[in-house]
């Protein structure tokens, strides 16, 4: 008898549930507390906007860069700074007399990373030297790149490198 009294009082208690509900969304009443209505009865709706992202450049591996300038200065025409960064992030090139060889990484918000440089020890001319240098310089501490038309730009404390495309 008791058992029956439960499940009545239990089914009395949903179907008062039910018809709150009911009378509720008839009147136009949805959620929870004052905030999600108006005085006059209206939901607010909000429109969702995303937030204006520029679209992220992907930097272009297995492609070999000559060096046009740095820094404003352009390179001679002679032997100039080149370099490849393929798709194992290992980086290699030329520095206009010596060959070197780093890890690279491209990273989000067109960020560079260029590990430690290993270098060939060949005997140069000092002007070629100290240019070589600068470039080794440049390359080493680079911050970020971008695509500049047809030139790749990598921006460092140390200097502006700007490449073309080799063919």
């Amino acid at each position: 008898m008791r058992a029956m009294l439960i499940a009545a009082l239990v089914c009395a208690v949903a179907a008062g549930a039910v018809t709150t509900a009911t009378d509720a969304q008839a009147q136009g009443v949805t959620g929870f507390g004052s905030k999600n209505r108006r005085p006059g009865g209206e939901e607010e709706k909000k429109q969702y906007i995303p937030a204006a992202k520029a679209q992220e450049k992907i930097f272009p591996l297995d492609s070999t860069w000559t060096a046009v300038s740095l820094n404003g200065k352009a390179f001679g025409s002679g032997d100039r700074p080149s370099f490849i960064i393929d798709k194992q992030y290992r980086a290699r090139g030329y520095g206009g007399c010596n060959t070197f060889a780093a890890t690279a990484f491209p990273l989000r918000e067109q960020h560079l990373a260029v590990g430690p440089l290993a270098l060939t020890k060949k005997s140069c001319d000092k002007g070629l030297q100290a240019t070589e240098q600068a470039f080794f310089v440049a390359l080493r501490t680079a911050a970020q790149w971008d695509l500049v038309g047809s030139q790749l730009v990598i921006k460092s404390p140390n200097g502006e490198l700007r490449f073309d495309r080799a063919l």
